[in-house]
C-alpha cells in the first residue's frame, strides 16, 4: 500500500541510488516528458484549428498562449509545489496527470459550444496539469541516481520531449486532420478525448509502479556528503542567490524561446518570400534540429562540464539570433533554425545547475524554476507587437533581450560557482567501491543517527522554512 504522504524529515536512502536502481523510474518519467512534448507540439496545431473555426483574431490568439503559460505561474508556487513537498513525487505525478486529463476532456464541450472562453479555460487546466508534472518530473530526474550524472539524465530525458514536439505536428497534419473541413472541430474533440484516456491510464500505471521517494532530508544528506568537494554550507532559502539568478535567467530564456517559436513561420515568410506551408516545413526542420541538439548536448555532458556547455550554447544563440536580424532570404531562415538547435540544451541545464547544492530546499527551489516558465506568456506578445509595428526581423530584438539576460547566468556560474558545480561533478555517490554503494546508509542505527542530527538542527521544520 502506498503512503498518502511522505515525511521530508526522514531519510530513505534514495540520495545514493545507483544507475541500475534508477533506470526503471527514470524510464517511466521520461514517458511523461515525451507526452508533454507531444501535447505541446499538438497544441499549436489544435489552436490553429480553433482560430480558423472561430475566426479568432491575432490578439486573441496571444491570449491562448497566456492562458497556457499563465498556469505555470500559479501552479508551482501554490498547490503543485505544496503537493510535491507534502505527498512526494508519486502523488504529484498522479495529480498532474489527472488535472491534465480533466483539461483534455474540457475541450469537448468547448468545441461543441464553439466557446473561445471555454477553450482558454481548457488550456489553463491543461497547463496546470503539465506544470504540476514538471514540478515533480524535472527534480525527480535530476535527483534520481548518482549526482554527478544529474545534468546528463535530465538532458537525455528531455530529448524525448523534443521528439514528441516534432512528431505531434506531423501526425496532426498527416493523420488526425488530413482532408478535414477547417470549420469541423469533431477531430479536435476526439483527439483530446484520446489524450485524456491515455493520461488517465498512465496515472494508474504510476499508482502501481515502484517510484523511489527522494526527500528533503535525503538531498540535505547528499549535499553534506559532497561538502568536501563543493564547499557546501546549509543556508536559508533567502540566501540561495544562485537559485534566484537561475529563476530570472529561465524566465527570460523561456520567454525568448517561445517568442522565436511563435514568430518563426511569419519570419520565414517575410525573409524568404515563401508560402505559409513552405515556412511550416522550415519550422519542422528547426524543431528537428532542436531534438538533435538535445541528444548532442546529453552526449557532450558525459565528457564536458555542463557549465561549459551552457556557456557555449548560449554564446551561439546570441550570435545566430543577431545574424537572423540582419540576414535576408533563406540565409535568415537558416540562422533562426540554428538558434533552435542551440536552444536545445538551455532549459534542462539551467534547471539542474540552479538546484545544485540546495539540499533541503531542492523541492521548493525546483518549484520556483518551473514557475519561471511563465515567461512564455509575456515575450510572444511583445515580439508580435514589435512585428506589427516594424517587421519580423527587427522584432527578434525582443527575444535577443531575453537571451542576453539569460546569457549572464552561465557567466556567473563559470566565475563564481565553478568550484561548487565541479565538486558535484566529481563526487562518486551512487557508485560502488569495496564497501558497497558510496553514500548509502545501510544500517538502521546510522540512519536514525543522521535523522537525529537533522532533527536537532531543526532544519526540516515547516515553521522554519516559512520564517527563515
Amino acid at each position: 500500500m502506498h503512503r498518502k504522504s511522505v515525511s521530508n524529515r526522514g531519510l530513505t536512502g534514495a540520495s545514493a541510488l545507483t544507475v541500475k536502481q534508477s533506470i526503471f523510474p527514470i524510464t517511466l518519467v521520461t514517458i511523461l516528458f515525451f507526452m508533454w512534448g507531444f501535447a505541446y507540439g499538438l497544441l499549436d496545431v489544435l489552436n490553429a484549428k480553433f482560430q480558423n473555426s472561430l475566426n479568432i483574431t491575432a490578439a486573441k490568439a496571444g491570449g491562448l498562449q497566456g492562458a497556457y503559460f499563465g498556469a505555470y505561474l500559479v501552479g508551482p508556487l501554490t498547490y503543485s509545489g505544496w503537493i510535491v513537498r507534502k505527498f512526494g513525487y508519486r502523488w504529484t505525478f498522479i495529480t498532474g496527470l489527472c488535472i491534465y486529463g480533466v483539461g483534455s476532456l474540457m475541450f469537448w464541450p468547448s468545441a461543441v459550444y464553439r466557446s473561445f472562453g471555454g477553450f482558454c479555460g481548457s488550456l489553463f487546466i491543461v497547463g496546470s496539469g503539465l506544470s504540476t508534472l514538471e514540478t515533480s518530473a524535472n527534480p525527480f530526474i535530476a535527483t534520481c541516481g548518482p549526482p554527478r550524472l544529474s545534468e546528463f539524465r535530465l538532458e537525455l530525458s528531455q530529448s524525448f520531449q523534443a521528439i514528441g514536439s516534432v512528431m505531434a505536428p506531423l501526425l496532426a497534419s498527416r493523420v488526425f486532420f488530413k482532408d478535414t473541413d477547417p470549420q469541423d472541430l469533431r477531430n479536435v474533440q476526439w483527439t483530446y478525448l484520446g489524450i485524456a484516456a491515455f493520461v488517465f491510464l498512465l496515472a494508474v500505471v504510476f499508482f502501481f509502479s515502484p517510484i523511489p521517494e527522494v526527500t528533503d532530508a535525503d538531498m540535505a544528506l547528499q549535499a553534506e556528503q559532497c561538502a568536501g568537494l563543493t564547499g557546501y554550507v546549509d543556508k536559508p532559502m533567502r540566501k540561495q542567490y544562485k537559485l534566484f539568478f537561475g529563476v530570472a535567467a529561465q524566465f527570460c530564456y523561456v520567454g525568448a524561446q517561445v517568442g522565436v517559436a511563435s514568430q518563426f513561420i511569419k519570419y520565414a515568410v517575410e525573409s524568404a518570400g515563401i508560402s505559409d506551408a513552405a515556412a511550416s516545413d522550415r519550422y519542422a526542420i528547426g524543431q528537428g534540429l532542436f531534438a538533435i541538439g538535445r541528444f548532442a548536448a546529453a552526449g557532450a555532458m558525459m565528457f564536458m562540464k555542463p557549465r561549459w556547455i551552457l556557456m557555449f550554447f548560449m554564446t551561439m544563440i546570441m550570435i545566430f539570433i543577431a545574424a537572423a536580424m540582419g540576414a535576408q532570404g533563406e540565409a535568415g531562415v537558416a540562422m533562426l533554425s540554428l538558434v533552435l538547435f542551440f536552444e536545445s540544451a538551455i532549459f534542462p541545464t539551467i534547471f539542474t545547475l540552479s538546484i545544485r547544492g540546495l539540499g533541503r530546499h531542492t523541492k521548493r527551489g525546483s518549484s520556483w524554476i518551473i514557475a519561471s516558465v511563465s515567461g512564455g506568456a509575456l515575450f510572444p506578445s511583445l515580439t508580435g507587437l514589435a512585428a506589427d509595428h516594424i517587421n519580423y526581423h527587427i522584432a527578434m530584438v525582443v527575444p535577443l533581450i531575453g537571451f542576453f539576460v539569460a546569457f549572464a547566468f552561465p557567466i556567473y556560474l563559470n566565475t563564481v560557482c565553478a568550484k561548487e558545480l565541479d565538486g558535484f561533478r566529481e563526487t562518486k555517490i551512487g557508485y560502488h567501491d569495496e564497501d558497497g554503494t558510496i553514500g548509502d546508509i545501510t544500517h538502521q542505527d546510522e540512519a536514525r543517527k543522521a535523522s537525529a542530527v537533522h532533527e536537532e538542527k531543526g532544519i526540516y521544520s515547516s515553521e522554519l522554512e516559512v520564517t527563515r
